[in-house]
């Protein structure tokens, strides 16, 4: 699985909605996330990535794809946003 996939699972499970429904393209206005969603979102994903994700990084994400990108541009350099079956159930 890769780290789009990943992310979008994520978002999904946070904001209760079929994965299917959750494109790379979507905001997070589209998806109808409120601040406490943000909040599940982030925590989502800390947990599938095992990443902490600094405040400041989190409050730009405004869409799927501010997500995939911010998490390259943040971790990916570290290699640890790769799919391992040790680390997602």
């Amino acid at each position: 699985m890769n780290v789009q996939e990943r992310v979008i699972r994520a978002i999904a499970r946070a904001c209760r909605l079929d994965p299917e429904r959750v494109h790379p393209e979507a905001t997070f206005e589209e998806l109808g996330v409120d601040s406490l969603m943000g909040l599940e979102i982030v925590f989502e994903l800390e947990e599938e990535f095992k990443v902490s994700i600094p405040e400041n990084i989190a409050v730009g994400m405004r869409s799927v794809r501010d997500v995939i990108e911010r998490l390259h541009a943040v971790f990916g350099q570290r290699g640890g946003l790769e799919y391992s079956a040790e680390s997602s159930s």
